[in-house]
Order: C-alpha cells, then sequence, then structure tokens
C-alpha cells in the first residue's frame, strides 16, 4: 500500500509529507485548494506526462516520492518480473523535475518513465476520468470479463495464446517459402555456388587462427633473425664485449680472492651459477637461429591461405566455425528448396492442424467468456442499479473476428438502456462523464474480493452525484477499502463521512504566493469538514448536528460490513 507521499515544489504546493493508512483515505478541501495536484503529483511520480511549467514559480527543481509498503507474494512477483526487489518489504519510487527534464528513481536506481508505468501497474490503480473512459474500449471490456472469469478463463486464455503462436509461425514461413519456379532455380544456383565455394576451401575448426600465427612469424622472418643473432653475439663470448667475456673476466677476478673470505666464495658460486645459465641460454639461443629459415613459397602459401579464409569470414561468418554453420544452413536450405512441393506440402497440413486447435481453443475461450459474461451483466447490473441506474438495462454483446490473434476471435461491447422502452446503445454513446464514473465505481466493487492491487485512487467519482446515489457510492468506497487501501478525493458529505482517514487540503496565501496543504484530521475536525461540505461557508449547530449523525450512521454501517 501507498504509505507516504512526499512533494515539493510542485505547482502550489511548497513541501507537503503525507502519510497514509490503512482502509479509505479521504481528502476534501474548497475548490481551487489543490485537491487534484494530489493525484497529479502521484501521477507524475509513476510516468506520468510531464506538464510545463509544473515546477513551482522561482524554484529550480521540484519533486514526487511515493513510499510503497508490499507484502502481498503476487504482487512481489509482479514487481520481481520488473527487476524490482523490495528493500525491508518498502519500494521508494520518485522522479525530480530539473530545468524541464526529469528523472525517475526506483529505489535509488534511474528507470525509464515507461518502466516506471509498468511497474506502478502492480502497485496501484489510479481512477480518474482518462481512466474511466477505457471503460468505452472494446478491449478493455474484454479484459474485465476475462478477468471476472480469471479462476477459469485463465489456462484456456494461454492455450490460444500458445496456439496462435504456433500457427502464425507456420503461416509466416509460409509466406516466405512462396517461390515462384523462375526464383527456386535462381535460389538454388546462388546456394549450391555458395556452398562450393566453402567447400573448396575445406576448412577445419580453429585453422584461422594457426594460419594467422604462421603468417606473423614468416611475415617478420628477417626481423626475427637479426634480432636473435644480435642476441646470440650479446650474450655469448665471441667479443670482448658480449656478455658471456664480461662475466668470465668477473669471475676469474672473483676465484683469485675468494679464500680470503667465505662471503666472496658465496658471491664467486653465485655469479658461476650466472654463467652457466648464460651459456645455457646462448647455446640455445644458436640452435634457435640455425633452424630459422624463409621460405618464400611457404610465405605465399600462407598468404594466400589467410586471405581465403578471410575472405570467406567477409561473407559468411566471424570464424571458421560460424562459416561451416552458415553452410550446414544453406544445405538444409537447397534440400528443401529442391524438395519444394513436399515441404510446402507438409508445411500446409501443420497449419491446418495448428488451424484446427487455434479454431478449437478459441471457440473453447469464447464459450467461458460467453458464460463469464452472463455473470458479469447480472452483477453489474445490480451495481449499477444502486447507484441509481435502477431503470437501466444493461447488456454484453459478442461478436466474432474475422481475424485469429493471441486473445482468441472475441470482440464484445457494453450495452445501456438508461430508460424503460429503450433500445440498448454501446456504453459511449450513450452516458455522461458522470455516469461513467458510477459504472466505473459499480464495476470495482464486483472485483473488491479478488484484485490483487494494493492501492486504489478514485478522482471524480462523485461527478454529477448527490442524495441516495451519493450514499450508495459511499458504501461502495467501503466496501472496496475493506480490501483494498482506498485515496478518494470529494466534494460529498455522504463519501468523506466514511473515510477511515481524513485529510484537509487548504490554501494560504504567504508573502503573496498561494501555498497548498495537506494535514490529516482529527475526529472533531473531520466532523467541522463535513459540516462545511453539508452547509457551505456558514456552519451552524444544525449543521454540525447533522454532520456528527452522519459520521455515527457511517461507523455503524462499516462495522455492519
Amino acid at each position: 500500500m501507498l504509505r507516504n507521499l512526499h512533494i515539493k515544489n510542485l505547482a502550489l504546493i511548497r513541501e507537503v509529507d503525507v502519510d497514509f493508512g490503512e482502509g479509505l483515505n479521504i481528502l476534501t478541501g474548497e475548490t481551487g485548494a489543490g485537491k487534484s495536484i494530489i493525484v497529479d503529483s502521484i501521477g507524475l511520480a509513476l510516468g506520468g506526462r510531464v506538464q510545463r511549467d509544473l515546477t513551482r514559480s522561482g524554484e529550480g527543481a521540484s519533486l514526487a516520492e511515493l513510499v510503497f509498503e508490499v507484502t502481498d507474494e503476487e504482487t512481489l512477483k509482479a514487481l520481481r518480473e520488473h527487476d524490482v526487489e523490495p528493500e525491508d518489504g518498502v519500494v521508494l519510487i520518485s522522479r525530480k523535475i530539473l530545468d524541464g527534464r526529469s528523472q525517475c528513481r526506483i529505489n535509488g536506481e534511474t528507470r525509464t518513465a515507461q518502466e516506471v508505468r509498468e511497474v506502478a501497474g502492480c502497485l496501484l490503480d489510479i481512477h480518474g476520468q482518462s481512466e474511466h473512459q477505457k471503460l468505452l474500449k472494446s478491449d478493455c471490456q474484454l479484459d474485465l470479463i476475462d478477468s471476472y472469469g480469471r479462476s477459469e478463463i485463465e489456462d484456456i486464455k494461454e492455450q490460444v495464446a500458445s496456439d496462435y503462436k504456433v500457427w502464425s509461425g507456420i503461416r509466416k514461413a509460409l509466406g516466405k517459402e512462396e517461390l515462384s519456379e523462375e526464383e527456386r532455380v535462381r535460389r538454388a544456383s546462388f546456394l549450391e555456388f555458395e556452398i562450393g565455394e566453402i567447400d573448396d576451401a575445406d576448412l577445419r575448426p580453429g585453422e584461422d587462427e594457426e594460419v594467422e600465427k604462421r603468417y606473423r612469424k614468416l611475415a617478420n622472418a628477417r626481423r626475427i633473425a637479426e634480432s636473435v643473432e644480435a642476441v646470440h653475439e650479446a650474450t655469448g663470448y665471441d667479443s670482448s664485449e658480449s656478455a658471456g667475456e664480461v662475466i668470465g673476466r668477473a669471475l676469474k677476478r672473483l676465484e683469485g680472492i675468494s679464500e680470503y673470505d667465505e662471503a666472496l666464495s658465496e658471491y664467486y658460486d653465485a655469479l658461476s651459477e650466472i654463467d652457466s645459465l648464460l651459456n645455457d641460454f646462448n647455446r640455445g639461443i644458436a640452435d634457435y637461429a640455425g633452424d630459422l629459415s624463409f621460405e618464400q613459397d611457404s610465405f605465399e602459401e600462407t598468404e594466400n591461405r589467410l586471405n581465403t579464409i578471410n575472405r570467406l569470414k567477409a561473407k559468411y561468418g566471424k570464424t571458421v566455425e560460424e562459416i561451416l554453420e552458415n553452410r550446414d544452413e544453406k544445405r538444409l536450405e537447397l534440400k528443401n528448396l529442391e524438395d519444394y512441393e513436399a515441404t510446402r506440402a507438409r508445411m500446409k497440413k501443420e497449419l491446418e492442424t495448428a488451424e484446427t486447435r487455434l479454431k478449437e481453443s478459441s471457440a473453447a475461450l469464447t464459450g467461458l467468456r460467453k458464460k463469464w459474461a452472463g455473470t458479469f451483466r447480472r452483477e453489474a447490473a445490480k451495481q449499477f442499479a444502486e447507484l441509481n441506474f435502477a431503470r437501466a438495462d444493461f447488456g454484453i454483446e459478442f461478436r466474432e473476428s474475422s481475424s485469429f490473434s493471441a486473445n482468441g476471435r472475441d470482440a464484445v461491447e457494453f450495452t445501456i438502456a438508461t430508460n424503460p422502452g429503450e433500445e440498448r446503445r454501446p456504453l459511449r454513446n450513450v452516458v455522461s462523464g458522470g455516469e461513467l464514473s458510477r459504472l466505473m465505481l459499480g464495476i470495482r466493487t464486483m472485483f473488491a474480493d479478488t484484485d490483487s492491487t494494493d492501492t486504489i485512487i478514485f478522482d471524480e467519482v462523485d461527478t454529477g452525484i448527490s442524495g441516495r446515489t451519493a450514499q450508495m457510492a459511499a458504501e461502495k468506497l467501503a466496501r472496496v477499502a475493506l480490501h483494498h487501501q482506498v485515496l478518494c478525493i470529494t466534494h460529498l458529505p455522504q463519501i468523506a463521512a466514511m473515510a477511515d482517514t481524513h485529510y484537509g487540503i487548504t490554501k494560504a496565501v504567504n508573502d503573496s504566493l498561494a501555498i497548498t496543504n495537506i494535514e490529516p484530521l482529527s475526529r472533531s475536525e473531520s466532523v467541522d469538514e463535513l459540516a462545511r461540505l453539508i452547509g457551505g461557508a456558514e456552519i451552524t449547530d444544525n449543521t454540525l448536528a447533522s454532520a456528527r449523525e452522519m459520521k455515527e450512521m457511517s461507523d455503524a454501517l462499516k462495522a455492519e460490513l
């Protein structure tokens, strides 16, 4: 759940630090106090679009930071799929805006805004006007039915996705294999040439490295010979300046005095060992020089072989092993071309089998969806009736797509008639924004017991409602809050009275600058705020009494739930 929200230098907010609790968290305040900034800041931290001039005037940088506590195993698993591991059960998501550019972080690690949005989907749902609009889209409607019947639908959906992958793979391969007779002959001829070119080279694995080493030695033979001769002369005994002659003279000098001091005798022995090692080295280097030879024919042969290997590398692979693998692939392609008709016949048969499986699994998926759509429709109609759609006629229409997909062949359309005697029409053609918010709240209530999302934010859920409908909306929010942490911004006292934790949002003007603040309210302060929502600017004893009564009735209802 969302434990903490920290905002700094965003719009009207200089700095706010809010701790949220479990259950229903209600935020209220005067119009223009900055209630929308709270939800906007959360959306911003979770990878939302950065609006221009969002940073508070006169400040260099702004920040929105969220602290989530995660204990649910399903959520933890989903986070790990995005390479996020909570630290001590906590996930910290922040976004800093500086000079019009933003930087997103998860647990201190820089992430892209898209990555943050994907992670946010595991932790929190925001239901504002834009999210409500998704309810009008066929894909979203189908997802709702699939989620509602997840216990039965999930496995068959995975089967359809698997069958589609096989079917589309064969279909794609068949498309690639569709060649005219002239194209087949031309391709086969080209393959035969390439295979022959590689075969004629008679390559051995690892040969490229051997030839390169031999070529380097032969190409530098003269330099090697000159250097070896110089080393032999410098370490030998043919010149008075050679190391062997110099050490020999030094040995004679030490030999003459070593009997006078035991330490000198040890130095004599050590220099004798050096002389012996140098003598062995000099004989060895002389043998190496004697074996050196440069054969022009051998050099040219090696050079030509290296050129052949490098030419084939440029065409067929970076190593001899890759070249040989490429040749084997070309042999297989050539064989398929030679057996073109038989290969295509086999692939067509495989495609027919795969399509039959896909049709069967898609049909099974459709059957389950229609079964659960019936249950979904009845439960949704019940929820809608409680939200002042008592006479509405809600329906779900299925149609079959002309093509297959990894999600089956179904498209659905939610339809509704809001008055008796009217024909049902698509949701998008009937409902207003406020009605859509109520419909989404009703549907959300249906998922209250099963949805694994810890935190749900409702923004604009109270648009266009009042009276009994507002009371029913409040009860549904309270029901959802039994299983989830809920944050809701509202101007309706019926909804605010249901708060488990009530926050007041105020705006003050300091030094000619407007500043928004948010503070948790005590019970008495919450009652005063309810009275303001009920009575407006003038709060009387009667409105206070009504506020207390509303709060007590809400407490009793929550206790029953």
